[in-house]
């Protein structure tokens, strides 16, 4: 299905839960014992259990904030209030919040309702925007509060019963139920390293940073999209699973002000029908590897061009983003085993994954001051920094951080903050310093936005 036809709508949804006891036997269905009704007194059967265990956790979230924005007309600079509702998970009973990241991005003042109607102001303690995961701490709480366990061992299976609570539309705690309709649900436009879970359970605005929940009252995830034509629920909705969850509140509540991503150091291509008939594979499976970076944890780990990736500490990878987010739920120097299929017979590589090598920095930036791109700011392209700006960690070249709109770069060239610049005149661009001093008739080639083209320096 192509994505292009359909509005990716940020939708909301929570669910939370008291804590755990024996009455799981009677109230919900322990994963290895899934039944199905077998005659009308067991279809009346009730999610009320479940749900009074989940919703004291339940909180709604409003946020505000102030946008600095420039009269169409007059140019007069001003500032516009901005609002955003949405909902959330208490995780810990010290008042540590789990939602998204989109509901309190760029908000300067945030209140969280309990479903008892208790208020608290909230900080922000951690928000990771390529999970679209925050963890906020709730100000002034002075007893424990009800929380929701987060479940984080994967055995959900799809066709399972889950619930979605939260507050669509504003119009107060629903809950909603439905199936998990798919796991690892990689290529969905929403992020390059996310791997979802996706349900029918109905989620619409207002449910974002709300939680997915089993039979066993658990967290399984936080919603955080639908796929919808009109905005509203259409039974496709998609969760980050409880795994990324976790990792982003264990790297909030340890102090950390930003999630450490680790990495294989491996790229790799989907194994299509025609790549598997030309491997000798059985059926189409796996990532096989097109690049491993020079002394990088897959290379030390003995992993080679050519190899196919079939697993990652048991679970199976079909692409890159699958690849991402397996190593990306690990903690930097921890081991996974790769299964991979090498000439045809399988074997297992143990590696230790490690931090993108290079600076993240985006504020190292180099302002070239004489030459045709005088007033542009750059930096060298690094696995960190590539990785840091949402682009491929094995990404070469030279990046435009800004543009001064009266530097030559600008009015006489036509670069724009973005660009990657890969080459002058053929050859390849390695460090900003064979940028200084480009004399007139230099040609850059130059990616933008995915596309290249060549930009003459008059």
């Amino acid at each position: 299905m192509k994505t292009s036809t359909l509005a990716i709508t940020l939708a909301l949804s929570l669910a939370a839960c008291g804590q755990p006891d024996d009455s799981r036997a009677q109230d919900g269905v322990f994963a290895e014992n899934r039944i199905l009704p077998g005659d009308a007194s067991s279809m009346k059967a009730s999610f009320a259990p479940v749900v009074r265990q989940a919703a004291p956790a339940v909180v709604n979230i409003a946020a505000r904030g102030v946008q600095q924005v420039r009269d169409p007309f007059w140019g007069i600079p001003g500032q516009r209030q901005t609002g955003s509702v949405g909902s959330g998970v208490i995780v810990r009973p010290d008042g540590v919040v789990v939602t998204n990241n989109h509901v309190i991005e760029g908000m300067q003042e945030i209140r969280v309702t309990l479903n008892d109607r208790r208020e608290f102001s909230a900080r922000v303690v951690l928000a990771d925007a390529r999970s679209d995961i925050a963890v906020l701490q709730l100000e002034g709480v002075n007893d424990r509060l009800p929380t929701l366990p987060i479940d984080d061992r994967e055995e959900q299976q799809v066709g399972d019963l889950v619930l979605a609570i939260g507050n669509p539309f504003g119009v107060g705690q629903t809950v909603t139920n439905g199936i998990i309709s798919a796991l690892n649900r990689t290529e969905t436009g929403i992020s390059d390293s996310g791997s979802f879970i996706q349900t029918d359970a109905a989620i619409n605005p207002g449910n974002s940073g709300g939680a997915l929940v089993d039979m066993d009252g658990d967290l399984i995830g936080i919603n955080t999209a639908i796929f919808s034509r009109s905005g509203s629920s259409s039974g496709v909705g998609f969760a980050v699973p409880a795994t990324l969850v976790k990792r982003v509140v264990d790297s909030a509540v340890g102090g950390a002000t930003a999630v450490v991503r680790p990495w294989l150091g491996v790229k790799g291509e989907t194994v299509s029908a025609e790549i598997a008939r030309s491997l000798g594979l059985e059926r189409p499976q796996g990532l096989v590897v097109t690049e491993v970076w020079p002394n990088g944890p897959g290379a030390r780990a003995g992993l080679r061009e050519g190899d196919v990736i079939t697993a990652i500490d048991g679970a199976e990878i079909n692409d890159q983003g699958g690849l991402n987010f397996r190593v990306g739920t690990r903690a930097p120097n921890d081991t996974v085993e790769v299964a991979v299929l090498r000439d045809g017979r399988a074997r297992t590589l143990s590696a230790r994954v490690q931090r993108l090598p290079g600076d993240a920095d985006v504020d190292r930036a180099t302002l070239i001051r004489e030459g045709g791109l005088s007033g542009a700011q750059v930096l060298t392209l690094n696995p960190a920094l590539a990785d840091g700006l949402g682009g491929d960690p094995f990404a070469t070249g030279v990046i435009v951080s800004r543009v001064d709109s009266r530097g030559y770069a600008r009015r006489g060239v036509g670069v724009q903050a973005g660009d990657v610049i890969l080459a002058v005149n053929g050859r390849a661009v390695t460090s900003a310093e064979q940028l200084a001093n480009l004399p007139r008739g230099a040609q850059l080639t130059v990616e933008r936005r995915g596309q290249r083209g060549i930009l003459l320096v008059r």
